[in-house]
């Protein structure tokens, strides 16, 4: 059994977690689709969300349970690391096309192993806006016939983070943590250029040269985000202003495509993860089939990023 060492264990942490929030993979397959599934966890009883701990990031380092980190740090709009996934045909090329000119640019890229294809993960010195990261890394794809994923393409590269800001109680969308077990596919997938145990592999990250903020803008200067990518986020008082006036209830069947009966539910694709790229198979969002009011995204989108993604934004409540 592969066992974490506490120096181990810090390591993850200082070069992967951004923030206290995270997902868990369920260890059992979904009935119905035979997926496995990503939640937020919460405290038994209590319902309060869990905060990522050192001894959660052990068990899954050790192969307990697997967790699903997120990019962006709400309070900064930072990141720690930026990762590339890549699973369609053909997507081992791309990555390995990335991988070369971005050392290129004396950028240390780590590619990691994954079902279908693989993940590059890029560390910075120094957590950076998110925006810039995304910036520089379409513009590079762009520029090298990469394909990215939205904008007409199903398929293509994803970046993390997703998008270039959060708002509050915003979580954006989590990646499977590194070197942990994948339970779809129940085997754990390794970073290339180390050997394959848990103290070679972060020994190999630590010594990746990582990206610091002057160099980081360098590479963006006088580069702005590609049109067709720029998700630009509506104001507060803007969001106010698409709310439905009629005082009718919002209805989500209303405003989401084909579903399915999967058990107690009606199962779609998410439009919060379908404006993102994500959810290709259109099962993210089960909606309850006796109270359809109840909705929730198995990738963890908030009602607001849902609501948002359809039109139909949450209310701000005024104060008085």
């Amino acid at each position: 059994m592969i066992k974490a060492s506490p120096r181990v264990v810090r390591d993850y942490i200082r070069l992967f977690v951004n923030r206290g929030a995270y997902t868990l993979q369920s260890l059992r397959p979904h009935r119905e689709s035979g997926r496995h599934y990503y939640f937020r966890p919460k405290a038994k009883g209590a319902g309060e969300e869990l905060s990522l701990t050192a001894a959660t990031i052990r068990r899954h380092l050790e192969g307990e349970l697997t967790i699903g980190l997120y990019a962006i740090n709400p309070s900064t709009q930072r990141s720690k690391w930026v990762a590339i996934d890549a699973d369609y045909d053909g997507a081992m090329e791309d990555l390995l096309k990335l991988q070369y000119f971005l050392q290129e640019d004396k950028v240390e890229a780590a590619l990691e192993m994954s079902k279908r294809g693989g993940h590059l993960w890029i560390f910075m010195e120094r957590p950076a806006l998110a925006r810039e990261c995304r910036i520089y890394i379409y513009n590079l794809a762009l520029r090298l016939g990469v394909r990215i994923k939205g904008a007409g393409l199903a398929e293509g590269i994803e970046v993390f983070p997703k998008h270039d800001e959060l708002r509050e109680g915003e979580f954006g969308n989590a990646i499977r943590g590194p070197l942990g077990i994948h339970r779809g596919a129940n085997r754990r997938y390794w970073f290339y250029g180390a050997d394959y145990t848990l103290e070679k592999q972060m020994a190999y990250l630590n010594r990746l040269q990582k990206v610091s903020e002057e160099q980081l803008r360098s590479f963006i200067g006088g580069k702005t985000m590609p049109p067709e990518f720029d998700r630009k986020r509506s104001s507060t008082d803007q969001a106010v202003s698409f709310v439905h006036t009629s005082g009718r209830e919002f209805r989500i069947l209303e405003h989401v495509g084909k579903v399915r009966k999967v058990g107690r539910n009606y199962v779609t694709q998410c439009p919060s993860c379908a404006e993102a790229g994500q959810d290709r198979s259109g099962d993210n969002l089960a909606i309850s089939i006796d109270d359809p009011r109840k909705y929730i995204c198995w990738a963890g989108c908030t009602k607001e990023m849902i609501r948002r993604a359809v039109g139909c934004p949450i209310p701000v409540r005024q104060s008085a």
